[in-house]
């Protein structure tokens, strides 16, 4: 048999890259990705709901539009440069961030919200072993 027939054989092979544990019957890992929640799946049970999940999206382009309108494009590319480089200085994985600086450029930072009363980091489910979570963050795992 010369190489063209084997090759025609082979080409409806499937490669050994794509037997990978990441594909549609992976196994969830609880460690890194916590438990799952139908909750986050279903679709909206009220029509003000959505809304509400991103109400803070909305504000933010409320502002940015208004703020387009009375400065010119430059004010809002600035803010949204802002809003980037302020949101990429976080705390390692395992520890709570409270993104104080975030707040700051909002405008939130003198408002008592629902989140300031019932978030408290010392409450939160989401806690792993720290040289675990960093590995992953950095890619190593």
């Amino acid at each position: 048999m010369n190489s063209r027939g084997v090759s025609s054989l082979l080409k409806d092979t499937i490669p050994i890259t794509d037997f990978s544990a990441s594909g549609l019957f992976e196994g969830h890992d609880l460690l890194r990705r916590g438990f799952t929640s139908v909750k986050n799946e279903l679709l909206p049970s009220h029509p003000l709901e959505l809304s509400e999940k991103n109400y803070q999206l909305n504000q933010d382009k409320t502002n940015f539009d208004t703020l387009r309108n009375i400065q010119g494009l430059h004010a809002p590319l600035k803010l949204q440069m802002e809003f980037r480089a302020v949101k990429q200085v976080q705390r390692l994985p395992f520890l709570h961030s409270s993104n104080m600086a975030l707040d700051t450029l909002r405008g939130n930072d003198e408002c008592i919200s629902f989140e300031d009363i019932l978030n408290d980091p010392s409450q939160s489910e989401v806690m792993g072993e720290p040289h675990m979570m960093m590995e992953y963050k950095l890619g190593l795992l």
